[in-house]
């Protein structure tokens, strides 16, 4: 049975959303970003980093925390200026491959906070942007976490580049939620955009080189780092 008022249908809904994303509230933070995050997490130190003004252009965001967190020694309170090769630090491409291959006794921590999102102006996806910058994925596949007494499932990316291999956990937070996928990330926005005028929201990354202790090794880190930074934010961010 045809229904000729569907596609009518759909294109009125369209223009609502579009109508409601074009209308939207812009949130700025409650706290900035390096406030709420801790330096030091599960005995790593971090230190701050600049995301070049050519790959903050291309990924749009108002604000962004792009921080390296490297292995403390006993007794250790801070960090000297980062050493590594700035090539190393931040690749070519968009922010979303920012500090993608951090130094082997560490791991970066990547949030893009975006007070409002419109037609060319949004998130960008790792999962498109990572192939782009040299590197394949081996495997993927979401990954729950308790955080806080409650569940949440972020994406687990295992990568290759030549002979490196890193493992990236990576999610979208804001207005109330942590997704890991796409396509409801998408729904999310079209709806908040249309009903409550709101499009803010972050993508948070973190990356993790694979060592000698293996995938197992570098999955715990990920996941310990997740645990403190997801809460965190939430004190950043526009109330839900």
């Amino acid at each position: 049975m045809k229904l000729p008022w569907v596609p009518t249908l759909i294109l009125v809904l369209g223009a609502v959303l579009t109508l409601g994303a074009a209308e939207q509230n812009t949130l700025p933070l409650r706290r900035p970003l390096g406030e709420v995050v801790p330096m030091e997490v599960q005995g790593h130190l971090g230190q701050d980093l600049t995301v070049p003004d050519d790959e903050a252009a291309v990924a749009g965001f108002s604000n962004y925390l792009f921080r390296l967190y490297e292995k403390a020694e006993p007794g250790q309170t801070d960090l000297d200026p980062p050493a590594a090769d700035p090539e190393a630090v931040s690749p070519q491409g968009d922010s979303t491959t920012v500090g993608i291959e951090p130094p082997s006794s560490s791991f970066s921590l990547y949030v893009g906070y975006y007070e409002s999102q419109t037609q060319g102006n949004t998130i960008h996806s790792p999962k498109n942007c990572l192939p782009g910058a040299g590197w394949e994925p081996l495997s993927s596949e979401p990954v729950a976490i308790e955080v806080g007494g409650r569940a949440v499932t972020v994406n687990k990316y295992l990568l290759q580049n030549g002979s490196q291999q890193a493992l990236v956990l990576y999610w979208y937070q804001g207005r109330g939620r942590v997704r890991h996928s796409e396509y409801l990330v998408k729904l999310d926005l079209l709806r908040d955009a249309a009903i409550r005028r709101r499009s803010d929201e972050a993508l948070v990354r973190i990356v993790v080189p694979v060592l000698e202790g293996g995938t197992e090794a570098a999955l715990e880190l990920a996941l310990d780092a997740a645990r403190v930074a997801i809460p965190a934010l939430d004190l950043s961010f526009p109330e839900g």
